[in-house]
């Protein structure tokens, strides 16, 4: 199918749904509730068929570009029916799982995942070996059956929903670095599991710290080869850069427009609101057709890779801007107002603040552009 008939026909069945798949709280809702109903969301989309497509017959998808899953993402994401960070998780994951693992696995395990009837996590980042990913030390020692676990990991998203985890640990000699990598699709609920939840400064419990005590993981559930987990996380970048990062630009804009009707409404027509609206609409629009660019690329079959820093960079810039310019022009609302509508830009403010940190540091994409896109040298 065509993208421009998919749309429409998207568009036609959310607005003859929308009271269904309407949030059932008022505001940002609470954590639980926000989970549910993304649940419910990606329940009636893959139900109608349209959460299927832009996946492969192997996992019972209807085949058909990426691009049709990124248009579902983008349009969910301008009518605000579901939040954009659960959504990330399969667009970051289940591809790699599907080109990686054994493909018996991804045929049973990951339509659960896509259909919304489970959630998985991701556990790469730990204390000492965040940017860094290479030296990480959560190890897997190898016994006949499969591996077991044993180490720590922090930043998960979503442990405390999911079903599965998609864990990278050290099965090489220490000091082997990527080289002694291995990647495994690990069962949450298997014994010797612990996490403890990380508070965010907006009051949510986005992440946790998670720990591995001897945790036995089938050889069925390798992903890749053994020793060859650093190739399939380089795999899994792409797509985080990619479809992940359309989607959140599609809530950034549905917040862009929210602002300036909120300014319209206050009769704000002072040049520093139109030098703050028209600076955090320059950067969206950037952003936008950058990302636009790498959707078409990864579509076309290309192969990304570290240029997509610059999508990184672009939308945290975007993201900074517009609830910076929201902090400015809606006077107090982030600092003092206490309803709905003030409780959702104080949390996109406190969160945009993160923005220059996960998924790659803005230092390190900067970094990354200037060493090795435009080859200025090394760090001095």
């Amino acid at each position: 199918m065509d993208t421009a008939t998919f749309r429409r026909e998207l568009e036609a069945w959310l607005d003859a749904n929308a009271e269904e798949l309407a949030p059932p709280y008022e505001g940002a809702g609470s954590m639980d509730e926000q989970m549910a109903h993304y649940s419910r969301v990606k329940r009636a989309l893959y139900d109608a068929d349209f959460g299927r497509y832009g996946w492969p017959e192997s996992v019972n998808g209807l085949g058909g570009s990426p691009l049709l899953r990124a248009i579902v993402g983008e349009e969910i994401n301008l009518r605000g029916l579901a939040d954009p960070s659960p959504w990330t998780m399969i667009e970051v994951l289940a591809p790699t799982v599907i080109d990686f693992a054994r493909p018996e696995i991804a045929a049973r395990l990951v339509p659960p995942f896509i259909r919304g009837d489970e959630m998985w996590c991701q556990g790469f980042s730990e204390p000492d070996a965040g940017s860094d990913l290479a030296s990480l030390t959560c190890r897997a020692a190898k016994t006949e059956d499969g591996w077991v676990v044993s180490g720590q990991k922090i930043w998960t998203s979503f442990i405390q929903y999911a079903q599965r985890c998609v864990l990278l640990v050290r099965t090489g000699e220490p000091g082997s670095a990527h080289r002694g990598i291995t990647a495994l699709l690990v069962d949450v609920d298997s014994p010797g599991i612990t996490f403890s939840p990380i508070e965010t400064m907006h009051g949510r419990h986005d992440f946790a710290e998670v720990y591995y005590d001897e945790v036995f993981v089938p050889n069925e559930r390798l992903i890749g080869e053994e020793n060859g987990g650093w190739q399939v996380a380089m795999d899994i970048l792409p797509y985080e850069r990619s479809t992940t990062f359309w989607h959140r630009g599609a809530l950034l804009h549905r917040r862009f427009s929210d602002l300036v009707a909120e300014v319209a409404a206050l009769g704000d027509r002072s040049d520093t609101a139109a030098k703050a609206l028209g600076q955090a609409f320059q950067s969206l629009v950037a952003f936008r057709s950058r990302s636009r660019d790498t959707q078409h690329r990864l579509a076309g079959g290309q192969q990304l890779g570290v240029e997509t820093s610059i999508d990184k960079i672009l939308i945290t810039s975007a993201e900074l801007e517009l609830f910076e310019a929201a902090r400015d022009l809606l006077g107090g609302v982030v600092e003092f107002d206490d309803d709905l509508d003030a409780a959702m830009w104080r949390t996109d403010y406190l969160y945009s603040k993160a923005a220059p940190i996960y998924g790659g540091t803005a230092e390190i994409q900067r970094n990354i552009v200037a060493r090795r896109l435009l080859d200025l040298g090394p760090e001095s």
